[in-house]
């Protein structure tokens, strides 16, 4: 099999650059380029990985897209350019492994694509939940018809490391809308796969609650120290200091789902918890499933019978496997190689990140106008047909 020669945009080892440094398999894949347009990133990237001081090595990502030498381009930068540099990406004959959330926008979403459907371009969206093994066991459990067809859906996910979107340009809407797409794009997405159908109106309620009050603000062009959040510094909320000068997102956010199908769901996000954990209950006419942790070891429980919530009927433990974020981060790596060199049909396709996007970014439309029900725009049916193949 001839190895793909590919390129990085977005050298930062301590962002989501450190997926493709750290998962790409070496026997399918040559690593030719990175860019990044801060010098001093690519400076320390060389320092901390003195190998990679030996590649093409770009402060613009128009000149790692027209490089001839590149058969793919990893998009691993700020939300606010993935569209930009994906489009430019697949005009210029790459395929497109692209970091979540899709866009922005719909509009964004749609452009990327209808750029990807005329220029039959490979695109590949970087939802790595789909291959983390709660998730997965939770859709075989589904999928078996052991609890009958799904009716409700209720995921709540606890961020106590959320400070750290409130340090930098996640706190701001011009450049992230909101985290509802930045985090909540993630769990949106499986509710969609797990359910079996798309959003079609969402309610959306949200506010700013904690961190807009907090004092010792980082002054204008202050950098932010990001890593503090992931630590036991980050506590209690209010106390924080170092969060970013203007805050304009809301660090909590509740929405209601209308499914195609008929399943309706409730999705909420907290950034101030003092623990962290995504936690799913898929509810169908004959049972329900319910994680109790998200990565590594964690369980799976199963009801099938009238009981009481400490006695589930079915218990799956599953044991933490290598790799970040469960394991999933190596997953999907191997799956856009797949997808690239064999042709294999990804898990995720670029409809369904789109319609992740569009229900987080009307349920923000949602919660800033009045809490006013707010239908999603729907895909062409000819992209969803090129995309999906139905």
């Amino acid at each position: 099999m001839e190895k793909v020669r590919f390129g990085i945009i977005g050298a930062d080892l301590k962002l989501r650059a450190n997926l493709v440094f750290n998962n790409y398999p070496k026997d399918r894949g040559e690593l030719v380029a990175v860019c990044d347009h801060n010098p001093a990133m690519l400076e320390k990237l060389c320092q901390e990985r003195p190998e990679y001081s030996k590649l093409k090595l770009y402060s613009s990502a128009t000149d790692l897209i027209a490089d001839k030498e590149l058969d793919v381009v990893f998009i691993m930068v700020r939300d606010q350019y993935h569209e930009e540099l994906a489009c430019a990406a697949l005009e210029a004959g790459k395929a497109v492994y692209l970091e979540k959330p899709m866009a922005l926008t719909i509009e964004g979403c749609d452009h990327i694509l209808e750029t990807a459907y005329r220029t039959k371009g490979k695109l590949f969206l970087g939802h790595n939940m789909r291959y983390a093994e709660s998730i997965l066991k939770m859709k075989e459990v589904i999928d078996s018809g052991i609890i009958g067809n799904i009716q409700s859906v209720w995921v709540r996910h606890f961020v106590s490391y959320g400070s750290c979107y409130f340090r930098h340009w996640c706190s701001k809407q011009e450049t992230c809308t909101g985290l509802l797409l930045q985090k909540g794009s993630h769990d949106i997405d499986i509710i969609h796969w797990l359910a079996g159908s798309y959003t079609t109106r969402v309610v959306g309620m949200g506010r700013s609650s904690v961190y807009i009050n907090n004092t010792g603000r980082l002054a204008p062009g202050e950098a932010p120290d990001r890593q503090i959040s992931f630590t036991a510094q980050s506590w209690p909320p209010r106390e924080l200091k170092g969060l970013a000068t203007e805050i304009d997102v809301e660090d909590h956010n509740m929405i209601l789902m209308q499914l195609a199908n008929g399943v309706q769901a409730s999705y909420e996000h907290c950034m101030y918890t003092p623990d962290s954990e995504r936690n799913y209950t898929f509810i169908g006419d004959k049972g329900r499933v319910e994680n109790i942790g998200d990565f590594g070891d964690c369980e799976i429980h199963v009801f099938t019978s009238r009981t009481r919530r400490t006695r589930p009927d079915i218990v799956y433990k599953l044991r933490e496997k290598p790799g970040a974020h469960g394991g999933s981060d190596p997953e999907i790596i191997k799956a856009f190689f797949d997808y690239v060199q064999l042709g294999k049909k990804p898990s995720v396709s670029p409809v369904a990140a789109r319609y992740a996007v569009a229900t987080g970014y009307m349920g923000h439309q949602s919660m800033r106008n009045g809490n006013m029900p707010m239908d999603i725009p729907e895909l062409s049916p000819e992209l969803i047909r090129y995309f999906e193949g139905e």
